[in-house]
């Protein structure tokens, strides 16, 4: 693949969640299109990484251990230099509450697991 060919070279995603599988078909599907990706399995290490590697765009699990991703949303957004990055929560659950939680955490979007290749793209195409 050519650097033509990966459009997104030099953006850097932070994705967190607890499930290894979810982490690496994410890290290798973002990596493909040319983005650094970078991980943590809980909220807390998250914090840590936004904060270390300063991301264009952020996935968040909302059921992870010790903070959940609507806890880290909010702690992101509450924070000047990181409010403006763009976080889109991942779930299985896709009722009308969990989602007006998300937009409550001041999230910026919202995908369903199990989720697509082309669903996963979308997202961060809109988003940066």
């Amino acid at each position: 693949m050519t650097e033509q060919s990966k459009p997104f070279t030099g953006i850097t995603v932070v994705i967190a969640d607890d499930s290894q599988t979810i982490r690496q078909t994410v890290a290798t599907l973002l990596g493909a299109m040319g983005c650094r990706v970078v991980c943590a399995d809980n909220g807390f290490d998250v914090l840590a990484k936004i904060v270390d590697e300063q991301p264009q765009l952020i996935f968040l699990d909302i059921n992870m251990p010790r903070l959940d991703g609507y806890q880290a949303c909010v702690l992101a957004k509450q924070n000047r230099a990181y409010r403006e990055i763009p976080v889109v929560l991942l779930s299985a659950q896709n009722g009308v509450f969990d989602r007006a939680r998300g937009r409550v955490v001041q999230a910026d979007d919202y995908l369903v697991k199990p989720f697509s290749r082309d669903e996963l793209i979308d997202r961060k195409s809109t988003r940066l």
